[in-house]
């Protein structure tokens, strides 16, 4: 092994030799793989297409249970408009033409399944760990998004007795909203987005906000002020909750600058104050970070030769990040193309584009 090998190792295996002992332990995956994908986002799923199209034996890993990230969890009925080639689609059916596409070439896909250790091994490929398992791949592809995210909560009388039951953080289905009094806590785009989006199934919107300056795209704002469906109180926040085993009744609100309260009619509170982001055991494996997010290369290349990064979790030398859905895609390619001259040096930079090869 050479010396830079040996510190690239060291530096792979960086917690403490019992906890490694234990995962070493676990079973070892006997397939090999050329490339593990980290994430099973819009980006990495794009990424095992690529990497199939590019004749790489791919595995695909993902904590969540089902494929499609944030778009599958946080807002699968919101549709998007930034995606090229439709003017419109829903987050679910996005998620389902992705899944269809990476599934072209057979990937293996394991959901489920959270990432926790990455190990070096001694004739260069890596290991990475589960709860359960040790995937052995020649080389990885992080698109793991912000990593795991949990709702911000509020602290408001009789909370926790009502969420899941009249308070939620997501909207899976907007047919359950039918006909129903909704307040609606924020000022961001989730907020207002799902306003619009709802106006047309409750039976009543209320959108509070605790300023009169919001955070959402200016043009969701004017329409959410223009619609006569919509009730928008700034300089408004969510005190209290009231109601019975049957579930929510009322909400208390409170005009912050008077003090001034106001009960009003509710079936369902839908708070959208923001998430916290934890990339968990990715930063204890010695990539190099900037502002929570890993730092590449143009070439996607993170400090860990091997190892790559694409999407909303990397963070570009030399470049404007934007997290948005398109820009993941053209990074899951570059960093899947130069994937494949790491794994296979005599291997071709460029692909060539995908209708001169047989379907």
């Amino acid at each position: 092994m050479s010396q830079q090998e040996t510190e690239t190792r060291s530096v792979l295996i960086s917690q403490p030799q019992t906890q490694i002992q234990s995962r070493v332990a676990l079973p070892i995956d006997q397939q090999v793989s050329d490339l593990l994908i980290i994430g099973a986002g819009p980006c990495g799923l794009f990424a095992a297409y690529y990497s199939g199209f590019r004749e790489m034996r791919t595995i695909i890993l993902d904590a969540l249970p089902e494929a499609g990230g944030q778009l599958a969890v946080l807002y699968p009925e919101k549709y998007i408009f930034d995606v090229p080639g439709y003017p419109e689609i829903l987050a679910r059916d996005l998620v389902a033409q992705l899944v269809a596409q990476a599934s072209r070439y057979g990937p293996r896909m394991i959901l489920g399944e959270r990432a926790t250790d990455l190990v070096k091994n001694a004739d260069g490929t890596f290991t990475i760990f589960t709860e359960k398992k040790g995937y052995t791949t020649k080389a990885v592809l992080i698109t793991a998004g912000v990593g795991s995210f949990s709702p911000n909560r509020l602290n408001i009388e009789n909370q926790e007795k009502f969420e899941g039951n009249g308070i939620y953080y997501f909207v899976k289905q907007k047919s359950f909203f039918k006909d129903k009094n909704l307040l609606i806590v924020g000022g961001g785009d989730s907020a207002v987005d799902w306003a619009l989006n709802l106006k047309d199934v409750t039976k009543s919107i209320v959108l509070i906000h605790r300023r009169d300056q919001f955070r959402a795209h200016e043009q969701s704002v004017k329409e959410c002020y223009a619609s006569p469906q919509i009730r928008i109180k700034t300089f408004t926040e969510l005190k209290a909750v009231y109601g019975d085993e049957n579930g929510l009744k009322q909400a208390l609100i409170t005009e912050n600058r008077t003090n001034k309260e106001e009960t009003i009619p509710v079936d369902c509170i839908l708070i959208n104050i923001g998430f916290k982001a934890n990339l968990g055991p990715i930063a204890n494996w010695g990539l190099q970070m900037e502002n929570r997010a890993i730092k590449v290369n143009g070439k996607m290349e993170t400090n860990l030769p091997g190892v790559f990064a694409a999407g909303d979790i990397a963070s570009q030398s030399d470049s404007v990040k934007l997290n948005l859905i398109a820009t993941g895609f053209a990074q899951a390619a570059l960093a899947v193309n130069v994937a494949k001259k790491y794994v296979d040096p005599k291997a071709q930079l460029f692909p060539g584009h995908s209708s001169e090869k047989s379907a």
